[in-house]
């Protein structure tokens, strides 16, 4: 059963990362994508500290699924944070690329 949409905490500077949770069951599992994954997502370079959760926002569906399908494939354990990187987009980015040709 994948996760559900929980709560996105903002963006922390020190990490360079967007941290949201997402749920499993009733479980809370911290969550985190690096601003590289979202910028490789997106095609940009050019976004700024605090237009990140505004980016989050805009790629939060591509993000809760890759989140999800981590969590159930790695079988993550729940007391441990879920941190997607720009790897785990490599088919989304490649299939983006391949569109612009």
């Amino acid at each position: 059963m994948p996760l559900r949409r929980g709560d996105v905490q903002g963006y922390d500077f020190n990490r360079m990362v967007v941290e949201f949770t997402m749920l499993n069951q009733d479980n809370v599992i911290q969550c985190a994508i690096s601003t590289a994954a979202m910028d490789d997502l997106e095609g940009r370079r050019d976004v700024k500290p605090h237009q990140r959760v505004e980016q989050f926002m805009r790629l939060r569906e591509v993000i809760e699924e890759q989140a999800s399908r981590k969590f159930l494939d790695e079988q993550v354990r729940t007391d441990r944070p879920v941190v997607l990187r720009s790897n785990d987009f490599s088919i989304v980015a490649s299939l983006r690329l391949s569109h612009r040709s």
